[in-house]
């Protein structure tokens, strides 16, 4: 009975001790087998420079990341790490759950081989680097060879009329539609490319603050998309598709387009066959122009961290130079360091729809306002529920956009405010 008693003491007196001091959280939430897999071998790396610490991965699915990171959140269930896309930023740094990183990157030898883009983004809440971005997200025109082959299209189109064109084409091969569309999570990058490129313009507000997206122009642009849907140019089912289902529409040759960034390649390149697809510049709009989305995405370390030095040691790890590239190979995502464009892996004639982009003055990206208070909930949200209802023709394109501009206006009025007393950057 005493050696229970003892034992029965010794193990409440173990479980109320703090966490270990070696021990870390990552949180991976833009989630793949391949992605996860490489994260595994970086953060095995680093245990292996650091002995006897362990590093605790949690893997969450990009579908339902947002909530359950939140609620995680929420209940005092912190990480030390974790990687944060661009439309979160503004929500935890804005409500100063996130470490600076200026400290680290002051002393930090690789920051000045950052490329500028790059300290720009990590720097856009408050002019402060709340993450260390691992890389770009530029989406350009994924088309499918062989389809294209079969409608006897010679060449991918270069304007939004020839995609329509195009896409009618392709529509009369039996169980072929023109156009991937993701109008399930995730699906805003499509909605403001085509009004952007429609509309001319990539502006969001007004100089007087209110959104432009209830602009004529906007509005014709996301009508435009919603005719292509509803005309029977892209998959009736597409209305729910998220990232997985457009490139699996795509692969399989249910649809022949989609725009998409370079972290599609992962599952293309092991799946279809290198000369039956190829990337190209995102196709202008009627003021010679076009404006295909730029995200980000990187590391942060939350404040509540008790690790923080431990966790900044962990962050260069996953995107020293090195684990960088190793991860970009998975992800497909455009550099942040400047000596990296240079590096075989983008030197392959699948990357240079990217760089023609990049180099065409006409190519405007766009960096949507992820530094609004409550973007993420528009992104993640709004824009799926409202725009869901506009394509099934339960609501008008001009209702949608009301919509929209009206929660942008909002946000962005509660932006400038905060920003009087030090909070997200204009």
């Amino acid at each position: 009975m005493m050696l229970k008693r003892l034992l029965l003491t010794l193990a409440l007196a173990l479980s109320a001790l703090p966490a270990r001091a070696d021990e870390l959280r990552l949180v991976e939430v833009l989630s793949s087998p391949e992605r996860t897999e490489t994260l595994k071998r970086l953060v095995a790396g680093f245990e292996a420079r650091h002995p006897g610490t362990h590093v605790e991965i949690t893997s969450l699915a990009w579908g339902s990341a947002f909530e359950k990171l939140a609620t995680m959140v929420a209940a005092g269930d912190i990480p030390d790490v974790v990687e944060m896309p661009d439309r979160w930023l503004s929500l935890y740094a804005g409500n100063g759950q996130l470490e600076s990183l200026e400290p680290y990157l002051a002393r930090w030898p690789e920051t000045q081989g950052l490329n500028e883009r790059a300290l720009t983004v990590a720097r856009s809440v408050a002019d402060t680097a709340y993450m260390l971005p691992y890389g770009f997200y530029l989406r350009a025109l994924y088309y499918n060879k062989a389809v294209f082959r079969q409608a006897d299209i010679a060449e991918p189109p270069k304007t939004l009329e020839e995609l329509r064109t195009d896409a009618a084409r392709i529509a009369q091969l039996p169980g072929k539609s023109g156009y991937c569309l993701r109008g399930g999570p995730g699906g805003l990058n499509g909605w403001v490319m085509f009004g952007a490129s429609i509309a001319g313009g990539n502006a969001f507000f007004h100089e007087d603050g209110t959104s432009t997206l209830n602009d004529p122009g906007w509005v014709a642009g996301t009508s435009w998309l919603i005719d292509l849907y509803q005309k029977g140019l892209a998959p009736k089912d597409s209305v729910n598709w998220g990232f997985n289902e457009v490139v699996a529409g795509f692969y399989t040759g249910t649809c022949a387009m989609v725009d998409q960034d370079p972290d599609a390649l992962i599952a293309l390149k092991a799946r279809m066959k290198a000369e039956d697809f190829g990337v190209a510049p995102w196709p202008k709009g009627p003021n010679g122009k076009a404006y295909p989305t730029l995200g980000f995405a990187g590391w942060s370390i939350f404040k509540r961290s008790e690790r923080k030095d431990l966790a900044w040691d962990l962050v260069v790890a996953l995107n020293d130079p090195a684990g960088n590239l190793a991860w970009n190979q998975q992800t497909g995502a455009l550099p942040v360091y400047t000596a990296a464009a240079h590096d075989p892996l983008y030197a392959g004639a699948i990357y240079q729809g990217w760089f023609a982009e990049l180099a065409d003055p006409d190519v405007v990206p766009t960096l949507m306002p992820t530094y609004l208070p409550g973007f993420a909930y528009f992104a993640d949200s709004l824009v799926v529920r409202s725009s869901q209802q506009a394509l099934l023709g339960q609501i008008s394109p001009a209702t949608m956009n009301k919509q929209w501009a009206a929660y942008l206006t909002k946000a962005r009025r509660k932006q400038a405010s905060s920003s009087q007393l030090g909070g997200v950057k204009p």
